[in-house]
């Protein structure tokens, strides 16, 4: 005991092993599932490999997995003590989460198709939008908060990078997933209307996803 209070490095190491051998597997099935089930950034990928394929999604997939990553560590180091501290945070984050998700729903439900006869042409979110879009996400938040409450309790680094590193892994495959779904269903898509009402029925989960989370 007293080695390991005078080397903390070694309590450390001993603490991310342990949970290597106990709750890898746990950890890594809740990465799968909350990863791979329907939310804000699947059905937003979704749509986007419909209206844009799957090669011009690529840096909003991208954004997606390498920007909730960012969010675990940064989240595991500090920003989970100030949610303890100012809970009016909580309230301040759904409202500004609210509030830009109907935003998001709106263009999805009235996007044009990538080529119109007015030569006009829709725009996927970009890698870094999508990497700033985890911060308004409230799926992405209930993940990382729950992440590392129940696998990185004590919020050392060396347990947090590894809660980050798990998902970061099973993130990004999990989600493009609804990308490449898109990417399916584009030449059936082709007809205006069944576009149109894709489009809407994207944006209609997209709120309902949002109902389900706040």
């Amino acid at each position: 005991m007293s080695a390991i209070i005078c080397n903390p490095r070694t309590a450390e190491t001993r603490y991310v092993a342990r949970m290597n051998q106990t709750t890898l597997l746990a950890l890594s099935a809740f990465a799968l599932v909350s990863s791979i089930t329907p939310g804000p950034n699947n059905m937003m990928l979704m749509a986007s490999g419909a209206n844009f394929g799957l090669r011009r999604t690529v840096p909003h997939a991208l954004g997606v997995g390498i920007g909730f990553t960012l969010m675990i560590i940064l989240v595991g180091l500090g920003l989970m003590g100030l949610f303890d501290l100012f809970p009016i945070l909580n309230s301040v984050l759904k409202v500004v989460s609210v509030a830009y998700l109907l935003w998001l729903a709106w263009k999805i439900a009235n996007a044009a198709a990538p080529d119109t006869e007015t030569g006009a042409r829709g725009k996927p979110m970009t890698f870094v939008q999508a990497m700033l879009f985890q911060w308004v996400n409230p799926k992405a938040w209930s993940m990382a908060l729950t992440a590392i409450a129940l696998y990185a309790p004590d919020r050392n680094l060396g347990a947090v990078l590894l809660v980050a590193v798990v998902f970061g892994l099973i993130n990004l495959p999990s989600t493009s997933l609804w990308a490449v779904m898109g990417q399916i269903l584009r030449g059936w898509l082709s007809s205006p209307a069944r576009l149109r009402a894709f489009n809407w029925t994207m944006a209609a989960l997209l709120v309902g996803s949002l109902a389900l989370l706040i």
